[in-house]
């Protein structure tokens, strides 16, 4: 019932969309999805052989780096109070500086290279994994693992066989929103500067007042980001029932 509702508003929304756009009939500022879909169909080749992979190369790159450092030091504020104070706020600050206002620096630093693109994926998806995860460890409770410690218990054992557990919801939490943010981060870093990849043929396209083909690729990256998060989604219910039963 949920996905009919869902599926309902889409077709609603794009019928709205179809009728405002032939009635504003300006297919160089506002297409009709028809003409989003009909000119996806003729640039498929180029958009999924040419310019896919490198927009999937980034984000996978990035989530990688972001996952592994973001809950390395989430781990490390967790298990010591001094880091906590001293990077907690500094992890607040990085977030208050526009993505936008970096992405150029970044180009400065490495080129037209995918590493430029990466850094601006990983300072977008960098934080919701590090901060949740971090919220996930201190979720647990003193009281159970005082009791654990009088069971017998190290502390080793209360992380591995607790704290992570507990914290396994707020690190899927985190990264189904790192997921959807990389798309958006790989995209900005390819509108500011590259040679390649969706967002790239995107901006390239503005430049010739193709409506139709500027809108296909930002599908294509829609679809990316739902795929993406279904994946984590899908992983996540394994892992936590899989838990639940042990």
């Amino acid at each position: 019932m949920k996905n009919a509702s869902s599926l309902l508003i889409v077709l609603l929304f794009l019928s709205v969309w179809e009728i405002g756009a032939r009635l504003a009939n300006q297919a160089f500022i506002l297409p009709s999805p028809i003409q989003i879909a009909i000119k996806l169909w003729e640039l498929k080749e180029v958009l999924i052989i040419n310019h896919l992979p490198v927009t999937l190369l980034t984000i996978i790159i990035g989530l990688a780096i972001s996952i592994v450092s973001g809950t390395a030091i989430a781990v490390w504020m967790f298990s010591n109070p001094s880091v906590r104070k001293a990077l907690y706020p500094i992890l607040i600050a990085s977030q208050m500086i526009p993505v936008i206002a970096l992405a150029p620096i970044f180009v400065l630093w490495f080129g037209y290279t995918i590493w430029s693109k990466v850094a601006v994926a990983v300072l977008i998806t960098f934080f919701p994994i590090t901060v949740n995860t971090f919220d996930g460890l201190a979720s647990g409770k003193k009281e159970t693992e005082e009791l654990l410690l009088t069971m017998g218990a190290t502390k080793k054992d209360i992380f591995l066989k607790y704290s992570i557990p507990t914290a396994l919801p707020h690190f899927f939490s985190g990264l189904k929103v790192a997921v959807t943010l990389s798309v958006i981060g790989a995209a900005i870093g390819e509108w500011l500067g590259a040679q390649a990849g969706l967002g790239y043929f995107s901006r390239r396209m503005m430049t010739q007042f193709d409506g139709a083909a500027v809108f296909a690729p930002i599908f294509v990256l829609t679809v990316v980001g739902i795929v993406l998060f279904v994946c984590v989604t899908f992983i996540e219910k394994r892992l936590v029932k899989r838990r639940n039963i042990n």
